[in-house]
């Protein structure tokens, strides 16, 4: 008998023991999907851009142009609590992501896949030139990426612009030569996509410094008909313009005989504008850090802010990778062309 009370007293103990258990695994759960207005900057890394880039006939290198990333989580309690005891984890307010409140974490993400077929339409624009390429533009699609309350408007994020007052265009000087022949105060019919239904929307039109504007920022990337061909295998959590020095690189590359790399590993941070110049970009830190621990021989990095905090970083934490500072396209090419080879 007592050998049963006792079998039955360590049974109440582990049913005990057992929901204590569960109630902190529910606690955990909730803890780590309970979301916050932040994102997690956990550190950056580097990745071969030559697997995101395919070109028919390529020639080949010998070194290796990479971009650099940032480990960024999307906030919760959990992340939010752990950033505060794990060396390195930084807080990202999502506000600083957003140009209202009423934008949504969806309207974020859709601007930054944005800005990444932005990035690449630039990338081909500018390689295929330097390299002496054909290169044709076919199509340019127009979206509004941003509402400002100055400028009232019935457009949303999102909306692809279509036509006005029934006219279409296919190049983004098409689009603008068409707005400036109406005046700030027209109110003009526009056709729209949204979500994937087309629909009409009157908008009212605005000056700004002598120019007719929407009110609304627009971004749009451009269709090219090349040769060789060009195909992008950029991964769904992969965005932004930050690639974009480093992608028309690369591009270039493959598209001369030349090899620019001279057996080196160099990693590259920066947008590509439509002008060739290259623009600065956040988080040069991590991307710097990451490059240096993937022991990337050379740091490609925008003139400016970004080239001076790379530079504190480098001395600050003792790191031999060699920075040097670019401001457009062409600098970047003559910069590697001047290169000595990797010594093995």
């Amino acid at each position: 008998m007592k050998k049963f009370k006792e079998f039955f007293n360590d049974i109440i103990e582990y049913i005990k023991e057992e929901k204590v258990f569960l109630i902190c695994i529910t606690l955990l759960f909730i803890i780590f999907i309970y979301p916050v207005d932040y994102y997690i900057i956990t550190g950056g890394g580097t990745k071969e851009i030559g697997k995101r880039v395919v070109v028919e006939d390529a020639y080949k290198s010998k070194g290796s142009l990479n971009m650099c990333f940032v480990h960024e989580l999307q906030g919760t309690l959990g992340y939010y609590l752990l950033s505060y005891v794990i060396p390195g984890w930084d807080l990202d307010k999502v506000s600083n992501y957003k140009y209202n409140d009423e934008e949504s974490l969806d309207d974020v993400e859709f601007r930054n896949d944005l800005s990444l077929k932005e990035s690449n339409s630039a990338a081909v624009k500018w390689a295929f030139k330097l390299a002496n390429k054909e290169v044709e533009e076919v199509e340019t699609k127009i979206y509004v990426t941003a509402i400002f309350k100055e400028y009232p408007t019935k457009l949303k994020v999102q909306d692809e612009i279509i036509s006005i007052e029934n006219k279409t265009f296919k190049t983004t000087d098409e689009y603008r030569e068409l707005l400036s022949s109406y005046k700030p105060g027209d109110t003009v019919s526009i056709e729209v996509k949204r979500n994937k239904k087309k629909k009409i929307v009157k908008c009212k039109l605005y000056d700004l410094e002598g120019s007719t504007i929407l009110g609304v920022l627009l971004e749009s990337y451009s269709t090219y008909k090349t040769d060789p061909e060009v195909e992008f295998n950029f991964k769904s959590n992969e965005s932004g313009p930050s690639a974009g020095l480093i992608t028309t690189l690369d591009l270039y590359n493959k598209l001369t005989k030349k090899d620019i790399t001279k057996s080196l590993d160099i990693a590259a941070t920066g947008t590509i504008e439509y002008d060739g110049t290259v623009g600065e970009i956040g988080g040069v830190k991590y991307k710097l850090m990451g490059a240096a621990h993937d022991k990337m021989d050379i740091f490609l990095v925008p003139a400016g802010e970004n080239y001076e905090e790379a530079l504190k970083v480098k001395k600050d934490n003792k790191l031999k990778i060699k920075i040097i500072s670019i401001k457009n396209i062409e600098e970047a090419i003559d910069a590697l062309n001047k290169l000595d080879k990797k010594t093995t």
